[in-house]
């Protein structure tokens, strides 16, 4: 019964039937209650001695004139029952329309930028079901809208201490207040060193969240990867006291995958967990193989990842400590990238943590068919297409 087009079919039955029963009603009311000269006469008797002694020409003018009287009143009644059918018509069509002239109405304000707004989900099932989908879409635009302007203020916020100190201590030579010498300039190609990262880092993550990353697949030995990996952070965990520790359980698994953004991932997560680490602590990566997907886990004894925090890891700029200032080498960008690379491989990566204080783990998931079902012409695909019958 919430079919539009069972309402509308109903609606225009029941208007039809309004215009046809009501004057047959009315007629057969008139029939029944013995409107008309004959009738009368039959009704009353004892009048029809005295019908007979009035002239021919006067009864038959009485009966024109109930007829006409007759006439009048199934006109009035044609007249009322169009009006009547014209009114349930105007309110079923406004009943049926009002969804519409709402979505209209929302259209012109998400037009106007009004992302917030919202349509109520009314009517029949196929309207309901497109106010949902217009505040599902409304809802995507807000957010979209929301992370663009979180973006720009985000960048700004980043590019702006550098170029400052650039900018200052620049000043600074100028004036000779600071020795152009070779420790201060130093200083200044770590800034300028930063603000690529920062860029090239910014470009590669619009690239991965448009789908446009290039990405050279091939088939990898992802333990043996994150093995070499691993070896090139040893010198940085022993510089801070932290025992950095290799775990390859079971087969070493092979996947088609970019091995030049697989490696990235990997790196991203052990500078991550190294960086939120203190001295004397422990990361370990292991490899495993779980129910048709690699599985490679990044576990720290860091800081620790408050509950309500999770979910916005991987956020750009993201940090949970809002006071602590961005140190340099550390863009803001790596887990939003590490997220942005699995998602286009077909896989995924989630964080966990026990609580500030009690480290976290970052987990990352390949499918063992890295391609998924779409040749993107690596061995695997090349050797599938071959064999594949025609």
């Amino acid at each position: 019964m919430k079919r539009l087009w069972i309402q509308q079919s109903l609606a225009f039955l029941s208007i039809i039937l309004l215009m046809i029963v009501i004057p047959f009603a009315f007629q057969a009311a008139v029939m029944q209650s013995g409107y008309g000269a004959e009738r009368f006469i039959e009704r009353v008797p004892e009048v029809a001695e005295i019908i007979e002694s009035i002239p021919p020409h006067v009864v038959q003018a009485i009966e024109r004139e109930s007829e006409r009287n007759f006439l009048i009143g199934i006109t009035f009644f044609l007249v009322l029952s169009g009006l009547l059918s014209l009114g349930a018509g105007v309110f079923v069509s406004k009943r049926l329309t009002a969804p519409l002239e709402e979505l209209v109405h929302g259209a012109k304000a998400i037009e106007a930028q009004e992302f917030g707004h919202r349509v109520r989900v009314a009517g029949s099932q196929e309207m309901a079901e497109v106010a949902h989908a217009f505040n599902s879409m409304a809802e995507r635009l807000e957010q979209a809208e929301k992370l663009r302007r979180n973006l720009l203020a985000d960048v700004a916020h980043e590019l702006r201490n550098p170029l400052h100190v650039l900018q200052g201590n620049l000043q600074a030579i100028l004036d000779g207040v600071y020795p152009l010498e070779g420790e201060e300039i130093g200083r200044l190609l770590t800034h300028t060193q930063h603000l690529t990262s920062l860029v090239s880092d910014l470009h590669e993550l619009a690239q991965a969240e448009a789908k446009q990353l290039p990405l050279h697949k091939s088939e990898v030995n992802v333990a043996e990867l994150v093995k070499e990996t691993a070896a090139t952070f040893q010198p940085s965990a022993v510089a801070k006291q932290i025992s950095l520790q290799v775990e390859l359980l079971g087969k070493h698994p092979i996947v088609v995958v970019d091995k030049v953004r697989l490696r990235q991932v990997v790196s991203n997560l052990l500078n991550n967990a190294l960086h939120y680490t203190a001295v004397g602590g422990r990361v370990q990566i292991s490899v495993a193989q779980e129910e048709g997907q690699v599985v490679v886990r990044v576990a720290d004894s860091g800081d620790g990842i408050a509950a309500e925090e999770l979910p916005y890891v991987f956020d750009r700029f993201y940090r949970a400590d809002k006071s602590r200032q961005r140190d340099y080498g550390h863009t803001g960008l790596g887990l939003a990238i590490v997220r942005a690379i699995m998602e286009a491989h077909g896989g995924e990566v989630a964080a966990e943590s026990g609580g500030v204080g009690q480290g976290s783990v970052f987990v990352v998931r390949l499918p063992l068919g890295g391609c998924r079902g779409n040749p993107c012409g690596c061995p695997k695909c090349r050797a599938d297409t071959r064999s594949a019958p025609t």
